[in-house]
């Protein structure tokens, strides 16, 4: 069942459930002093039950600066995320919202601690989660949820399709004569990422094979000890794709102090790649409209309106041509 299909629980079902009347609810709720202890009990029960929580949203339509969201972000530190989370942020003070902006650290432990206590402080959660489908539901139970970068059959998401640019860019090394050509994956995984998957199914059409494979650690310094054990391995590749483009500035940094003649072909687009020297080729995703996508989809969420669908929360990633390949 995906979150269009569920209903956030209001008060009036809480009501029902305890038999009791919408006002009943709301004192029990508040501490009120005017009904006894045994119907108190019975409304914290019938909302404990059922998943309620207060509606700050709701409130939010007489006083709309109450309205806030969480952001989730693995690493404030790496360019991408910080783009993505700017671009959230400003589509959320466009509403007149408030954002809590969370950094993981990309650890599954701060991942639950985060949202152990994110469910009292916002009215839905929007960002990059690595926990099961189960713990993020047990968490967030009944608030609007927007999954980045990840498919999911319960909770909205938007999705990053990369197949068509990592295509494009594997196309372009091959046309420039490049027939070994390697790639630095992303270590902190215990399966190959989607992008060793595009990456291999480019390689495929030409025939090539795929066995210069390596993982780095997303930084300037992974990716750049990364390359040198790829090179170590297999010292006839002339061509490298990486995971993102903070691995690849690193692999451009092995490149420049090796004086090598090697391509590299970054994943992300970053703004930083135009201040490398050479300026980096990368499959470039938009972070302006993954932000603004994530918080609409929440607004839409809230609102009770008709969810984004379909190819609507695809973002396409495309080739992006400067100077590295």
């Amino acid at each position: 069942m995906t979150q269009k299909l569920t209903q956030r629980i209001t008060i009036n079902d809480v009501a029902s459930a305890a038999g009791v009347s919408r006002q009943t609810v709301s004192r029990a709720l508040n501490d009120k002093g005017e009904i006894d202890r045994e119907t108190k009990q019975r409304v914290l029960d019938a909302a404990r039950d059922l998943g309620y929580r207060p509606s700050r949203f709701a409130r939010g339509l007489v006083r709309p600066d109450t309205t806030s969201i969480g952001l989730v972000i693995p690493d404030l530190l790496n360019p991408f995320f910080t783009e993505v989370a700017a671009a959230a942020l400003e589509a959320a003070r466009a509403r007149g919202w408030h954002v809590v902006v969370y950094d993981t650290a990309d650890s599954l432990e701060e991942e639950r601690g985060t949202l152990q206590v994110i469910g009292t402080q916002v009215d839905a959660v929007v960002g990059y989660f690595s926990l099961s489908e189960a713990e993020l539901d047990e968490h967030t139970r009944g608030m609007p949820v927007v999954l980045i970068g990840r498919q999911s059959p319960r909770f909205s998401s938007i999705r990053i399709e990369g197949a068509a640019g990592v295509r494009s860019a594997v196309d372009h090394l091959v046309s420039a004569g490049h027939r070994r050509i390697g790639m630095l994956d992303y270590a902190n995984r215990a399966d190959p990422s989607d992008r060793h998957a595009w990456f291999c199914a480019a390689m495929a059409t030409h025939g090539l094979a795929t066995d210069a494979v390596t993982t780095a650690a997303q930084s300037v310094a992974g990716g750049a000890e990364a390359l040198v054990e790829l090179l170590d391995r297999h010292p006839d590749v002339t061509a490298v794709f990486t995971f993102n483009d903070i691995i690849a500035i690193g692999a451009l940094r092995t490149v420049r102090r090796l004086g090598r003649e090697l391509a590299v072909i970054g994943f992300d687009g970053l703004q930083l790649g135009t201040v490398v020297d050479p300026e980096l080729t990368s499959v470039a995703l938009d972070t302006r409209r993954i932000g603004a996508l994530a918080v609409e989809q929440a607004a839409r969420l809230l609102a009770g309106a008709e969810p984004l669908a379909g190819d609507d929360l695809v973002v396409q990633a495309v080739l992006l041509l400067r100077e590295s390949a």
